[in-house]
C-alpha cells in the first residue's frame, strides 16, 4: 500500500500530538496528583524540622528557695545524607576526640542509612562551641547542634524523695517530677528548615514555625530551713543508731502542709544513674509497718469518744499478764488499776486491748478506717500504698487484743503523721499537702492547693482529752520523758514494734521504734514523727520508741522552735526530769 505525501504529512501530525498529549498528560499527573507525594520526598532531602524545647519549670521551696532548676546544653545530631563520606574518619577522629566517645560507635553511626542520627546528649555549651569552632575550620559538614537543657538539683541529696528527677525526655520519673509533670514539662515548638547543599540553613526558606511554652513553676509546701534540720538529725541518729531505714515527717495540722519529710537511704539526685534502688524509695508513703503502741492513740480515741470511759476511768490491767482466747497478752510492766489516761502514759497493752473490748470489733474498725488507715492520703506524690487494715470479719479471735497496740495492722509513716495530726487539729483530718501552688513565670497563678478538710473524726472534747493524756507521755512518769523540750509542753506518744518477719512471724530482737508528737500541746504548731527501723543500740533495754526516736525528735523540735520563733512558756524552761534523761542519753554517744 503506497501513502501519499498528505498522509504521511497528516499521520506525522498525529504521531507528534499523540506524543505531546502523553507528555502533557505526565506533567498533568505529576505536577497535580502526585504533586504533594514528590513535594514531600524533595523536602525530606533538604526541609528538617527542628524541635524547639520548653524550658521545664522550676520547683521552689515555701520560701522560694530553688530545688530544681535547668541549665543550657546542647544536644549534637548528624545527618548522614549531609556527610561527606570521603572525610568520614576525619569527622570521626574530631567528634571521638571532642565529645569523648568510642571511634568504632561513632562510625557506625555515621555510616548507617538513617539521616537523623543523636551522637551525644547534655553537651555543655561551652564544649559544643568549641566543636561547632573546629567543624567549621576543617569545612566537616552533616553534624549539626540542637538546643536543650539538663536538670539541676543544687541541694543534691536533700529532698531527694520528694522532688524527684525526670530522663533524657524531660520527663518526671519520681516524686513531684513525676506528679506535677503536666505543669512542669510545658509545650514544646518546632519550625521547619531548609538547607542548601552544603548543610547550611536557608535563612529565607525558614518556614513554618512555633514558639514553646516554658513549664510552669511548683512551689511546695516544704521549708529548706527546717528540712536541713531534719535532714541534719536524721543523719545524726544514722551515725548513732545504724538503723535499716529511718524516716522523719514535719507536718502543719491545721493545714495539712508537709513542712519537711526526710528518708534514709538517700541518694544524690544529681548522680541518681549511680543510686541502687533501695536508696531511690520515699519510705514515708511506700513502706508499710506495723506501728506499735503509737496506734493506741487510736484505741483510746474511739473509746473515749463513743462514751465508754471518761479519762479518769480506771481498769484493772491485770498485773502485766492477761490471758484472752487461749493465747497470753504481757505489758512490759506488771500494772494493776490503771486510768484511761495512764494507760496511754504507761503504754499499756492490756489497758488498750480491754478499751478495744469495750468499743467492738465493728465500732474499733469504723474508727480506724476514719482516721484514714487502709487508704492512701491523697498526698501529691507519686507510688503511695494505702496500707493494710483487714476487715473485722477476717480477724481471729485475739485480734481484738492485738490491733489497739499496733500489731496484724500495716500503716504508712504519713498515715501515723496524719492520725496524730488529727488530734492536734481537733479531731479534724486534712488531707496532707507537698505542693502549695503551681504559677507562670509571670507570677500568675495557675493552680492553687488549699487544705482540704476530709471529716471530723472524733469530737473537739475527745481531742483535748486526747491531748492533755498525751502531755503525760512526755513527762518524768511516760515513757517518752526524753521528747521534753524546755520551755514548751509536748503532746506524744512512743512506739516499739518487734519487725514482721517476711516469711511469717517476728524477727527476735529487730524492732521498729518511733516517736510522734506535736508542739506546743495547747496551740500546736508541728506534727513530727521519727521512725527508725532496726536501730542497734549496745544495750537491748535501750531499744524503746522513747530512748531512741524520742530524744531525735526533742532535738528536732528545739531547733524547729526557735526557727519558727515560737514563744517559750517562761515557767517550762527550768531543766527537767525529761531534759535530764535526755543530757544522760547524749553524754552516752
Amino acid at each position: 500500500m503506497r501513502w501519499n505525501g498528505r498522509t504521511r504529512c497528516a499521520l506525522v501530525c498525529v504521531g507528534f500530538v499523540a506524543l505531546f498529549s502523553a507528555f502533557s498528560f505526565r506533567l498533568v499527573y505529576l505536577q497535580l496528583i502526585k504533586h504533594d507525594e514528590y513535594a514531600g520526598l524533595a523536602a525530606e532531602k533538604h526541609v528538617y524540622k527542628q524541635p524547639i524545647y520548653a524550658g521545664r519549670g522550676l520547683i521552689a521551696d515555701a520560701t522560694g528557695e530553688v530545688l530544681a532548676r535547668n541549665v543550657p546544653v546542647e544536644t549534637v545530631v548528624a545527618d548522614t545524607s549531609h556527610l561527606n563520606k570521603e572525610r568520614l574518619a576525619e569527622a570521626v577522629a574530631l567528634l571521638s576526640r571532642e565529645l569523648n566517645l568510642e571511634a568504632d560507635e561513632l562510625a557506625e553511626k555515621l555510616g548507617s542509612d538513617r539521616r537523623y542520627v543523636v551522637l551525644k546528649r547534655q553537651v555543655p555549651q561551652s564544649a559544643a562551641d568549641a566543636l561547632r569552632a573546629k567543624l567549621r575550620r576543617q569545612n566537616l559538614r552533616g553534624i549539626y547542634f540542637e538546643h536543650d537543657s539538663t536538670r539541676i538539683y543544687p541541694n543534691g541529696s536533700m529532698l531527694c524523695h520528694v522532688i524527684g528527677f525526670t530522663d533524657f525526655d524531660h520527663k518526671g520519673i519520681q516524686g513531684v517530677e513525676a506528679s506535677m509533670d503536666e505543669y512542669l514539662r510545658g509545650q514544646d515548638g518546632y519550625r521547619y528548615i531548609e538547607h542548601n547543599r552544603a548543610g547550611q540553613e536557608i535563612v529565607l526558606y525558614r518556614g513554618q514555625e512555633r514558639a514553646p511554652r516554658d513549664g510552669y513553676q511548683v512551689h511546695l509546701t516544704v521549708d529548706l530551713n527546717l528540712q536541713n534540720i531534719v535532714e541534719n538529725e536524721i543523719d545524726a541518729a544514722v551515725r548513732e543508731f545504724s538503723p535499716q531505714k529511718a524516716t522523719v515527717i514535719l507536718m502543719r495540722p491545721q493545714t495539712g502542709e508537709i513542712l519537711a519529710m526526710a528518708n534514709r537511704p538517700d541518694f544524690d539526685l544529681n548522680q541518681r544513674n549511680t543510686a541502687r534502688p533501695e536508696q531511690m524509695k520515699n519510705r514515708a508513703i511506700i513502706d508499710m509497718m506495723e506501728p506499735g503502741s503509737t496506734f493506741k492513740i487510736v484505741t483510746a480515741a474511739a473509746a473515749l469518744n463513743e462514751k465508754k470511759v471518761r479519762p479518769d476511768t480506771t481498769i484493772f490491767c491485770e498485773n502485766g499478764r492477761w490471758n484472752f482466747g487461749g493465747r497470753p497478752l504481757h505489758d512490759h510492766k506488771a500494772y494493776g488499776e490503771l486510768s484511761v489516761q495512764d494507760i496511754l502514759v504507761k503504754s499499756s497493752n492490756i489497758g488498750a486491748a480491754k478499751l478495744a473490748l469495750s468499743v467492738g470489733d465493728q465500732k474499733f474498725y469504723e474508727y480506724i478506717r476514719r482516721f484514714g488507715f487502709g487508704e492512701r492520703t491523697g498526698v501529691e506524690l507519686p507510688g503511695e500504698i494505702s496500707g493494710i487494715i483487714r476487715p473485722p470479719q477476717s480477724w481471729s479471735k485475739i485480734s481484738i487484743t492485738r490491733i489497739p497496740m499496733g500489731h496484724e495492722v500495716g500503716v504508712t509513716p504519713l498515715q501515723m503523721t496524719v492520725a496524730m495530726a488529727t488530734i492536734a487539729n481537733g479531731g479534724k483530718l486534712i488531707t496532707p499537702r507537698i505542693v502549695k501552688s503551681v504559677t507562670a513565670a509571670d507570677g500568675k497563678t495557675i493552680a492553687e492547693f488549699t487544705p482540704q478538710p476530709v471529716r471530723q473524726v472524733i469530737s473537739l472534747q475527745t481531742a483535748q482529752q486526747l491531748s492533755n493524756a498525751l502531755r503525760g507521755v512526755v513527762s518524768d512518769r511516760g515513757t517518752a520523758a526524753a521528747a521534753a523540750v524546755a520551755g514548751f509542753t509536748i503532746a506524744g506518744k512512743t512506739g516499739t514494734a518487734q519487725k514482721v518477719d517476711p516469711h511469717g512471724g517476728y524477727e527476735h530482737g529487730k524492732y521498729v521504734v518511733s516517736f510522734t508528737g506535736f508542739l506546743p500541746a495547747d496551740h500546736p504548731e508541728f506534727v513530727g514523727l521519727v521512725v527508725l527501723d532496726d536501730a542497734k543500740t549496745s544495750k537491748p533495754e535501750q531499744n524503746y520508741g522513747g530512748l531512741i526516736a524520742g530524744p531525735i525528735f526533742a532535738r528536732i523540735a528545739e531547733k524547729a522552735a526557735r526557727y519558727l520563733d515560737l514563744e517559750p512558756h517562761p515557767e517550762l524552761i527550768k531543766p527537767t526530769a525529761a531534759g535530764r534523761v535526755a543530757s544522760t542519753l547524749a553524754s552516752r554517744r
